[in-house]
Parts: structure tokens; C-alpha cells; sequence
């Protein structure tokens, strides 16, 4: 009986002498790989300013001034701000740098069962307001720019909303304002932080953390590598086999599995308010989310905003971000859709030679 299966024994032969040869060179790289190697966030920088856990740093000049107005980064309580400088060629940091952006980035630490009790008010009129107060005071000027990323986003909109004196210009980049993107005809992949956090109860959030004391930072790479379930299966077999015999292809891998590995936990009053006002009740499009007592009223936002957003992102997918504008007090306010997901409108190829130079050419004209 003739076999239906056809196959060119040649061929077959072939495919198993170059997977052979990929293997073995891979394994050689793998071996000759360091941990200098994968470093990452390698722009040059040094501390300016630390009150208990939270850092903040200047980094180093690469041009001309461009740019008189500093920039202050602040990125999120559920991530490090590392990857915006993951490797010199895919580096938001570095491309600001090169464009003549003064930039400084805050780092909030890792927060131990110590810092169970501190509130986003602890991090946003406390931590970031102190930073803000130092720049301000370094440079002699009266506000500086926020650039804000992600859940830092949202605390740089809170920020400029309670303290629009020392806001010149406000970035919010892949930021969620409103948080039930999901609720009106989104695709399934859309929002699913959201659907989960709604899944439970507001004495469930409270139970989380008081028997866990923060939100445990594994527990969010478990959420978030969740929603790609198939990429997260596949990428340390098909993904790293692709790769492991091009030293420059490998060396990016290995430096976004560090970035995923180094997930801090989140701060667990600062998480209620994050899971419960935001995610669950959507209190801050609706103006009723309050800090200290003190409703954060959005129309207090009238310096110029650019709202960065990236088109096929499934964390933060354009309508969580996109309704910012019809909230906002500015009669000054960009858009700048991006293509690529939540982390690769930062890192991948496409987005280089856009995002940096979007950013630094709307700041030259204000």
C-alpha cells in the first residue's frame, strides 16, 4: 500500500543538518553569554535626589540643548522603568537624549511589607511632588514637563491635575483613563486586566492583599503573560530557536525575559485604590476619583497634553486612552497613534525613529 505521507529524504536530511547546526551554535552563544552582556537602562546617569525608597536620576547630556524645559519621567508601580532603554538602537531614553531632551526618570524601588500602607496620594502628592519641587528648584523655573508612562500615566494626569502650577507640558504615554474599554464592542483580547479585576468583589481585592501585605509583582507576570497565552507557551522553544544563533537577536531576547523577570510588587493601600476606584468602579473619567480627600478634577488640565497611544495594544487599547481628550480642561491637546502593542511601541523597530522624534518635535514649539 503506498504511503499518502511524501517527503524528499534529501530535504528531510537538510532540515536536520541545519537544526543540528543552530542548536549547537546557540548553545555556543548561550554559553559565551554573560550577564554585562544582557544588561539593560546602560544610559549613563547618576542620583540627584532619594527620599526612602524612591531615586530620582539625571541622566547624562549626549547633545545640545534643545529643549530648555527638563523632562521628568515617571513610569508605574507594576513595572520597572528599565525598559525604555532596554539596548542603545531601541531606547526612548537615548533617542530623547540625542535630540537635545535634559531628561530625568524617577525609580520608586521595591516596596517590602514596610510600605503596605502608603497610598497613591503617598506617591503622587508625596514622592513625585518632591521630585518635581527638586527639579524645579535645580533649575530655577517654575514647572517642569511630565512624561508619563503607563500606570505612571495616570499618576503624572493625576499630578497635573492637583498641581497644574508646575506642569509646563503634559505626555501621557499607552496611559488608561478609562478603565472599562471592554464594555462597549471591544475585541476579547481587549482589556482583560479589566474583566478580571471586575471578576472580583472589593472584599476580594482587600483579602489579596492583606494576605499577601502588596500586590506580589508574580502574580501580575502571571496576569499579563496570560493574555498572550500561546506567545508566553512557545517563546522560550519556537521563539528562542529562532534566534539562538544571531548574538544580536539573542541578546535582545534575553534583555526583555530580564525586564519581564524584575516585576516589583505593588505598594498594597496604593493597589486597593488602583484596583478598586480605577479598574473596578472607573472613578477617574467620571471625576469622582479622589486623592487626600480632594476629587481629581481633570478639567484642571490646561497645560498642552500629548496623549501617545499604540494602536494594537491589548493592555491599554485606544478607547481606555482616547476619551482623555473630551476630559481635559487644554485647548492645546495631540494625539499620536503609534503602531505596535503596549511594550512595542517602545522597543520595536518600527516605533524608533517616530516616537522619540514625535515627542521632541512637540516640545520645540512649546
Amino acid at each position: 500500500m503506498t504511503s499518502r505521507i511524501q517527503y524528499d529524504p534529501q530535504q528531510a536530511f537538510n532540515e536536520f543538518a541545519e537544526f543540528s547546526r543552530k542548536m549547537l551554535s546557540g548553545t555556543d552563544l548561550l554559553q559565551k553569554t554573560k550577564g554585562e552582556d544582557v544588561e539593560i537602562a546602560s544610559a549613563p546617569k547618576h542620583e540627584v535626589f532619594r527620599r526612602d525608597k524612591t531615586v530620582l536620576y539625571r541622566y547624562e547630556p549626549q547633545a545640545a540643548r534643545t529643549v530648555q524645559t527638563p523632562v521628568l519621567i515617571v513610569f508605574g508601580l507594576v513595572g520597572r522603568y528599565t525598559f525604555i532603554d532596554l539596548q542603545e538602537d531601541r531606547s526612548l531614553t537615548r533617542s530623547l537624549l540625542k535630540q537635545g531632551i535634559d531628561l530625568y526618570v524617577v525609580d520608586w524601588g521595591t516596596p517590602t511589607r514596610g510600605d503596605r500602607w502608603l497610598r497613591m496620594e503617598d506617591y503622587i502628592d508625596g514622592y513625585l511632588d518632591d521630585c518635581v519641587e527638586h527639579i524645579c528648584r535645580e533649575h530655577k523655573i517654575p514647572a517642569i514637563t511630565l512624561l508619563g508612562i503607563c500606570e505612571g500615566g495616570t499618576f503624572s494626569l493625576c499630578y497635573a491635575a492637583r498641581h497644574p502650577e508646575r506642569v509646563r507640558n503634559l505626555i501621557l504615554t499607552i496611559t488608561p483613563v478609562d478603565f472599562h474599554p471592554d464594555t462597549s464592542g471591544s475585541p476579547l483580547h481587549h482589556g482583560l486586566i479589566n474583566a478580571w479585576t471586575r471578576s472580583m468583589s472589593p472584599e476580594d481585592v482587600d483579602l489579596l492583599v492583606e494576605a499577601n501585605g502588596n500586590l506580589p509583582g508574580d502574580m501580575m507576570s502571571f496576569l499579563f503573560s496570560m493574555m498572550a497565552p500561546m506567545n508566553n507557551l512557545t517563546k522560550y522553544n519556537l521563539g528562542l530557536y529562532d534566534v539562538m544563533d544571531d548574538r544580536g537577536k539573542l541578546l535582545n531576547f534575553l534583555r526583555m525575559e530580564k525586564w519581564l523577570a524584575d516585576r516589583p510588587d505593588h505598594a498594597g493601600e496604593a493597589a486597593k485604590q488602583w484596583l478598586k476606584d480605577l479598574y473596578q468602579e472607573n472613578r477617574l473619567i467620571k471625576c469622582e476619583f479622589e486623592l487626600g480627600g480632594e476629587v481629581v478634577d481633570l478639567k484642571r488640565v490646561t497645560m498642552p497634553v500629548l496623549n501617545v497611544f499604540a494602536q494594537d495594544d491589548h493592555i491599554v487599547p485606544p478607547s481606555s486612552t482616547q476619551p482623555l481628550q473630551h476630559k481635559v480642561g487644554t485647548g492645546d491637546y495631540t494625539a499620536l497613534p503609534l503602531p505596535g502593542g503596549h511594550i512595542g511601541v517602545f522597543v520595536s523597530g518600527k516605533s524608533q525613529g517616530i516616537l522619540g522624534k514625535g515627542i521632541a518635535d512637540w516640545l520645540k514649539t512649546r
